[in-house]
């Protein structure tokens, strides 16, 4: 009797304790499921994460899409391709799968960018001088010709750094004097006087350079030259191109010395008076 009455007396006590530690509610509200039940976050209790995209479908079906993509990307490049060379200059490509390229194009894809102007360079272009000399006993010799172009190529090859000068100045040069003049090396405006006193500038100083005038020597004229030659095609092109060097000479200019730069240090003497 003292046994029943101590457990009903120790139960009754552990009853308070357990309807404090339940949240208030309905007496019929359902209660919580432990953090290991069925409703569980995934990955809390070991459940396999849901999967998402391809990894939904069978090992099957995964390949047939991955091919799919693959198709996909492999057409959007090629149709890349070929739209690049439907709006690029006429080239050794275009010349030889030409017809391959517009049927790709035409009629749904044809392109007109204008993308490309000008056209990309396919000639070696360099540029020469020489110079008419006067000795001190008043005989004049002619130098032979010197290639410019040549030596800034040379000054640039191999450096990871060449200067501005070498890479553009003679070439912008001899870029805005032929744009500037008509075949027979007039000038077409203001811009083509400017430009040839600039290049005859830059040509006195270039002889300077390359020590062609003696202490004593007056620069009385020079003349310039440009050797344009085709680049040859690759071996696999049946392209006939003509090779043959063909060179724009221009006539003799006389130097004055405000041809002379006053700041570069040259040591080249000019007579006095108007250069044309």
């Amino acid at each position: 009797m003292d046994t029943e009455a101590g457990a009903a007396d120790g139960a009754a006590r552990q009853a308070p304790e357990r309807a404090a530690a339940q949240p208030p509610g309905p007496p019929d509200a359902p209660r919580p499921e432990p953090a290991d039940g069925p409703g569980a976050p995934a990955g809390e209790s070991g459940a396999p994460a849901e999967r998402r995209g391809l990894a939904t479908l069978s090992p099957g079906y995964q390949m047939v899409a991955v091919l799919a993509l693959a198709c996909v990307a492999l057409v959007a490049c090629v149709h890349v391709l070929m739209v690049f060379l439907h709006v690029a200059p006429s080239n050794t490509l275009t010349k030889r799968h030409g017809t391959l390229v517009d049927e790709w194009i035409y009629p749904e894809f044809e392109q007109n960018w204008k993308l490309f102007a000008p056209n990309p360079l396919q000639q070696n272009v360099s540029v020469q001088t020489r110079a008419e000399l006067r000795a001190p006993d008043g005989t004049l010799r002619t130098t032979g010709w010197y290639d410019l172009s040549a030596r800034d190529g040379a000054a640039i090859n191999g450096n990871l750094v060449p200067s501005h000068t070498q890479q553009n100045e003679l070439r912008r040069a001899w870029d805005v004097y032929v744009g500037t003049h008509d075949a027979q090396n007039r000038p077409t405006g203001l811009r083509g006087t400017l430009s040839e006193q600039y290049l005859r500038r830059i040509l006195v100083l270039r002889l300077d350079r390359l020590g062609v005038v003696g202490e004593e020597d007056v620069v009385e004229r020079v003349q310039v030259r440009s050797k344009a030659t085709t680049i040859r095609p690759p071996k696999w092109s049946d392209e006939q191109v003509n090779q043959k060097p063909f060179f724009r000479e221009v006539p003799w200019w006389t130097v004055s010395s405000r041809d002379v730069p006053l700041d570069s240090g040259t040591r080249v003497r000019a007579k006095t008076g108007e250069g044309r």
